[in-house]
């Protein structure tokens, strides 16, 4: 094969192209297994600790049960241990990477009769969502009108949230009654609130209740994470000022607020 000829390489990705678990995702639940450290774990996938952290939130948020268990205090001072399910789900992958990679030494054979045009719309088909906020659930109810349809979805723990999206939208993406979805809202779109406002009289039809988990302050911006009651983790993007004006400390009751249009949808299955 020519050195120019187009070669066809993969590292295998289980779930939505939104979210789901690829290669670094996997690589740090095996360094967190031999390390039991974050920390650890982190410098070996060559992440730094927020983005570490960031990923353990977004992985248990989109897992059906928690993969990863982070121990504070005990003898041993705590540390982060993988669940029996994270160490099944490892070895799953690595055995369909492996299938993978015979599959790709077999394709790569026939890679010269496939059309550039047909191989740079695959990579364009094959872009990510770049939304920090990712939780799967699934579609407990639509409703339907001429232009819109709103969609209601109940994500662990028993919240629910709404997004309005399209009906040809709707239609295009198969959404019905029962489907699992995963729900995607920017950082920046999220407006954050001291104490419980569930019942509150205001606009924003999403107002999803948390403990407040991390917060993380620069000379501009601020970042505020929410742990929600079924584990699943919000980040927020607010200002600095808007940080200090709230007062909020870990371990305090926010309320994260956002418009029903705020929210993509996108199927998981």
């Amino acid at each position: 094969m020519p050195d120019d000829a187009s070669h066809l390489d993969s590292h295998l990705h289980i779930g939505p192209r939104s979210g789901g678990i690829g290669e670094r995702r996997i690589a740090l639940l095996e360094a967190i297994g031999a390390t039991g450290s974050l920390t650890r774990a982190a410098q070996q996938v060559g992440l730094s600790y927020k983005g570490a952290w960031d990923a353990i939130n977004a992985i248990n948020n989109l897992a059906d049960t928690p993969l990863v268990r982070r121990n504070t205090g005990g003898a041993r001072g705590g540390g982060t241990t993988l669940t029996e399910r994270a160490v099944a789900l490892v070895r799953t992958y690595r055995a369909a990477e492996a299938e993978q990679q015979r599959f790709l030494e077999q394709l790569n054979r026939r890679v010269a009769s496939l059309s550039g045009d047909d191989l740079n719309l695959m990579e364009r088909l094959a872009m990510q969502s770049s939304a920090r906020n990712q939780l799967i659930g699934r579609v407990t109810a639509i409703q339907r009108s001429n232009v819109n349809a709103e969609i209601t979805i109940e994500v662990a723990g028993g919240d629910t949230l709404v997004a309005m999206i399209t009906e040809a939208s709707a239609d295009n993406l198969g959404l019905a009654v029962g489907v699992t979805v995963t729900a995607l809202i920017k950082a920046s779109w999220l407006i954050v609130a001291a104490g419980d406002l569930s019942h509150a009289r205001l606009s924003s039809r999403n107002r999803l209740v948390g403990t407040v988990a991390r917060i993380t302050r620069d000379t501009v911006a601020s970042e505020l994470t929410l742990r929600l009651p079924g584990g699943a983790h919000l980040a927020a993007t607010i200002t600095r000022e808007s940080a200090d004006a709230l007062g909020l400390a870990e371990g305090d009751t926010a309320t994260a607020l956002f418009k029903a249009s705020s929210v993509i949808v996108s199927p998981a299955d």
